[in-house]
């Protein structure tokens, strides 16, 4: 079962409603952003990091980057990393940039920035660089249950 089937069995197993979105390939949330007809700021964007010795997914708007410094404290780790993407391909058999925000898919804890939940719709890659999702954030944290917190700073 591909990732987005995954995803979409996850989705109506809850009864939560979502569009698909075919289109072109994909590979920076500025991309992204314009073939969906989005802002750049609904885009979920989903990054695997190596904190200390185990892995985590962070999602955060796709204008936002990750505040290492912040996570390194909030998690008193002494080092905190952005996935190679050979761990990134171990871990979720997917590219980079093709990530949906959904850790529980890859048996990884997911951390949302609070700032994502100013959001009413986001968007997301399913899997595939050409395949795009689109739900309610409130869906999403529902589906999810991501741990909420500050993990990002303006780009």
């Amino acid at each position: 079962m591909s990732v987005y089937e995954r995803i979409a069995e996850l989705l109506n197993s809850a009864e939560i409603a979502f569009d698909t979105l075919r289109h072109e390939p994909v590979y920076t949330s500025e991309e992204a952003a314009r073939v969906r007809g989005a802002e750049l700021a609904s885009g979920a964007k989903a990054l695997i990091c190596k904190v200390d010795s185990r892995f985590v997914m962070f999602v955060m708007p796709a204008d936002r980057k990750l505040a290492s410094r912040e996570v390194r404290t909030q998690f008193q780790a002494r080092s905190v990393r952005f996935a190679s993407r050979e761990e990134v391909a171990e871990l979720t058999g997917l590219q980079p940039g093709s990530i949906p925000p959904f850790g529980s898919l890859f048996n990884l804890p997911t951390y949302c920035d609070a700032a994502l939940a100013a959001q009413p719709r986001i968007n997301f890659n399913a899997g595939d660089h050409a395949i795009s999702i689109n739900m309610s954030y409130a869906d999403y944290a529902i589906a999810e249950r991501p741990e909420i917190g500050t993990f990002s700073v303006s780009s």
